[in-house]
């Protein structure tokens, strides 16, 4: 978002010097004033050496001072001895020696017994007393001045660790807001017309800047503007897009800051940031304020059991509460806030009055990807053989975030290949480095394991391809691309809801790989390890979520709040524990018999596949519809589709998910042992 300039004839404001460079010259000041006075200093001698000195004849005259209690003698040496004798200017500072005084009387004696000795020596000798009120300025300032050098020192750091400010660094300023501001006369670089697809969000919003635009129009009907929306949606779909539309559009004061920027260190700064923020909204209302990953500071209180019982997120967020809606006047200030977690939020901060709105920021359809492709096609230099068509439906369940981010890997990969402008492959090819990985074009790997993978990745397509629901399959491919050996790609349709026997059949599908090694070699590897841990999480939800296992029952133990990660229990039984854990394995093994199945009935078919695939490493859909005919179901036209899954074969990482309903990759990857225990599968929820 750029913000365009003011005038250039505005009056330029004086410059201020930093309060902490008046620091640090004063203790540039302190540090030279103790070397000065330490060089002044005489040096510290015992009586000895001032006798030996003196009896040399080097001593011009010696001072008998009185301070207070306090008695001491100062013995100054001739100046021309100085260069005669270097001995005496390496022991000499500041021109004289210092020896405390316990009996005067005692050294004036020994002097004029030393001077009997040769009295023609001492002729210019001279003895003096002097008394003196002691003073104690020299270490009240060194003590104010030392005090005000550490003052300078922790006012700098509270600046360093404040991040920012203005005279006087962060430490009369640690309670104030980190808003941004950005004022009606600013134009902001951006409007609704920016914003492609999510139209239904920007609807709802746009009611809210023509309320501010033209309050009249709702006011003469009694109606009251929403004092808050809140933004709700998976990562990359647009919610801080659609926030920076508002602060361009509306033309009003518009305060911009994350969740985040209310936790200090400090204990309260969090709510006295929340009361500056309120304060300095109500001075500019009408205005808006924006609170990007609000759930920073939002999320329901008391679910911690191991937090102090003096909580500053929770008292950063029971301010919130207050300022939003309490017995203080709060109008003409709305709220605006972006989280994509709203099930940990706290039901206060949810409720009318506070979020009057909860509007769903959701992955993009095929027409809405189709205008996020114009706004980033629009900066690429394009070949004419590019269809943005194509491309959408090439992307399913892409959020805005990814497709910017396959038109700039499409762009840099037409850079490296030297083009001069970016072609249909480049866009092909940047899909699957996004989703798959990189190619590893020189990874070694022996003739029995590349026969195993293709057999398994073969497997894979010929069960998907003769299962009537499960995704159509776009290609299959043995090469190595990042941590997968090899994958079969998948386009699945885009479905609002799914059946048992949907979800069944793309269990069989995942299954096809492992049960193919077993039919063609008897044995098993360890290549199906994302497969068992996608089957699995499948398995669970179809037992514990959605109720579609007939022994359990219409029964769900999914819990939308995401408060049970906070629980040490289950909310089930023991008993039903055991039966839960029977049914998911049977919904498995079922699914790999079927699997088994398919395979025995079409070997012939199997083994035709993988060999192709050994020799061309590569094969298409159109080269499947060759080997098996017409897929069972396609003679129906096909819905649009919504999302690539990628399901990687033997992977210790979670394959990346790109939405709920995503490309599916079914892949053999390296080997390697599992270190973390699979999770319980998230889901989306039923709208139908």
């Amino acid at each position: 978002m750029s913000v365009k300039k003011t005038s250039g004839n505005s009056p330029k404001k004086p410059k201020i010097i930093p309060i902490w460079w008046v620091y640090i010259l004063l203790g540039v000041m302190l540090i030279s004033w103790n070397i000065a006075e330490r060089f002044q200093q005489p040096s510290a001698i015992d009586k000895t050496e001032f006798y030996k000195l003196f009896a040399q004849g080097d001593i011009e005259k010696i001072v008998f001072v009185t301070e207070g209690e306090y008695s001491f003698c100062e013995a100054y040496v001739y100046d021309s001895l100085l260069q005669e004798k270097p001995h005496i200017k390496k022991l000499k500072s500041g021109g004289h020696y210092r020896f405390d005084l316990f009996d005067g009387a005692d050294v004036k004696n020994k002097i004029e017994e030393i001077k009997k000795t040769d009295p023609e020596k001492w002729k210019y000798f001279e003895i003096d007393d002097r008394n003196q009120m002691p003073s104690a300025w020299d270490g009240i300032i060194g003590y104010i001045l030392f005090i005000a050098l550490m003052v300078g020192v922790w006012m700098f750091m509270m600046k360093r660790m404040g991040g920012g400010g203005g005279a006087g660094g962060q430490l009369f300023n640690i309670g104030k807001s980190k808003a941004k501001l950005f004022e009606k006369n600013i134009d902001v670089d951006i409007s609704f017309e920016d914003v492609a697809g999510l139209e239904e969000a920007k609807v709802e919003i746009m009611e809210i800047v023509d309320f501010l635009k033209n309050p009249k129009k709702y006011t003469v009907l009694g109606a009251k503007i929403p004092k808050g929306a809140l933004l709700v949606g998976p990562p990359g779909t647009g919610k801080t897009l659609i926030a920076k539309a508002v602060a361009g559009e509306a033309k009003v004061p518009f305060f911009s800051l994350s969740g985040s920027d209310f936790v200090e260190m400090f204990v309260g700064v969090g709510a006295s940031r929340v009361r500056d923020l309120f304060k300095q909204a109500k001075e500019k209302a009408p205005c808006i304020i924006f609170i990007d990953e609000i759930d920073a500071i939002g999320r329901a209180r008391g679910q911690n059991p191991s937090q102090n019982s003096n909580d500053e997120r929770e008292n950063t967020l029971n301010q919130l509460l207050t300022e939003m809606d309490g017995f203080g006047d709060n109008s003409g200030v709305i709220i605006m806030a972006a989280t994509n977690r709203a099930e940990i939020l706290d039901k206060a901060l949810l409720r009318p009055g506070r979020f009057d709105r909860q509007i769903y920021v959701d992955m993009p359809d095929l027409n809405e990807r189709k205008e996020i492709f114009d706004v980033h096609l629009s900066r690429l230099k394009l070949d004419d053989s590019i269809d943005v068509k194509f491309l959408a439906k090439q992307t399913p369940g892409f959020s805005g975030a990814d497709i910017a981010n396959i038109c700039n890997e499409a762009a840099l990969i037409a850079a490296r290949a030297e083009k001069e402008s970016v072609t249909k492959d480049d866009f092909l090819a940047a899909v699957d480095r996004i989703i798959g990985g990189l190619e590893k074009k020189n990874k070694i790997i022996k003739p029995e394991e590349k026969k195993t993978i293709a057999y398994h990745e073969a497997g894979h397509a010929t069960v998907s391809w003769m299962m009537e629901y499960a995704s159509p399959l776009i290609k299959v491919t043995i090469v190595p691309r990042g941590k997968s050996l090899g994958a079969a790609w998948y386009l699945p349709e885009e479905r609002q809801i799914t059946t048992k026997n949907q979800m069944f059949h793309e269990m069989c599908a995942t299954l096809g790989g492992r049960a193919a090694e077993e039919i063609m070699f008897g044995e098993i590897s360890t290549g199906a390890l994302s497969d068992l841990e996608k089957v699995t999480k499948q398995a669970q939800a179809i037992v514990t979520i959605y109720g579609l296992n007939e022994r359990i029952g219409n029964v769900s133990y999914y819990d939308s709040t995401g408060r049970g990660e906070y629980s040490f229990g289950k909310p089930y039984s023991e008993r039903t524990a055991q039966i839960i854990d029977e049914e998911i394995s049977k919904v498995i093994e079922e699914a790999y018999v079927v699997a088994k199945n398919v395979l025995i009935e079409n070997k012939d078919k199997l083994t035709t596949l993988a060999e192709e695939l050994l020799e061309k490493e590569v094969i298409f859909n159109e080269d499947l519809v060759k080997i098996f005919g017409i897929k069972p179901g396609n003679d129906i036209p096909e819905p649009e589709t919504k999302k690539v899954e990628v399901a990687e074969i033997e992977t210790t990482e979670e394959t990346k998910v790109l939405s709920e309903s995503e490309i599916v990759i079914e892949s053999e990857v390296e080997d390697e042992t599992p270190t973390s225990k699979i999770e319980e599968p998230k889901t989306e929820e039923n709208n139908a």
